[in-house]
């Protein structure tokens, strides 16, 4: 139902730890963000951890068959006096696509954001849905049949 397009995701995670660059997502390279996806029902959910993105920074595209999601994590303004004494939370631009699969109805897809999570629900196509399927037997005589 899905794939994941970003190959070279441990790869940079891997160049990022032992550079010690630490420097957030830009526009132009952009950080990979957390998700959950799973079919329940007659749907598909794809969850994504964005805490601290404010829901205009959150961008949802998609083109054929490629979901692409884009947030920007901006630092908080805490004014001029302030000194940062610690500095974990990564900040800057977050960005994951999917590609997805020829069963999911791309054209009714809903969005929702709430507590730091975006929740796309993505309807599964009727052709995909399980259905029974009639056998005709000796002569007429019908039986249902899971199909």
């Amino acid at each position: 139902m899905l794939v994941r397009t970003d190959p070279f995701r441990e790869l940079d995670r891997w160049t990022r730890q032992i550079l010690g660059d630490s420097q957030p997502g830009t526009w132009s390279r952009p950080v990979a963000m957390p998700l959950d996806a799973y079919r329940t029902g007659d749907e598909f959910i794809v969850a994504f951890d964005l805490p601290g993105v404010t829901p205009d920074s959150i961008d949802v595209d998609i083109e054929r068959n490629v979901l692409t999601v884009k947030a920007e994590r901006r630092p908080l303004d805490l004014g001029d006096d302030a000194q940062m004494q610690a500095s974990e939370r990564p900040l800057g631009v977050f960005s994951r696509q999917l590609i997805l699969s020829d069963v999911l109805d791309s054209e009714r897809i809903q969005a929702g954001y709430d507590n730091g999570v975006l929740v796309l629900r993505i309807p599964v196509l009727e052709k995909a849905k399980p259905r029974k399927v009639n056998v005709a037997v000796n002569a007429g005589d019908q039986a249902a049949i899971d199909a």
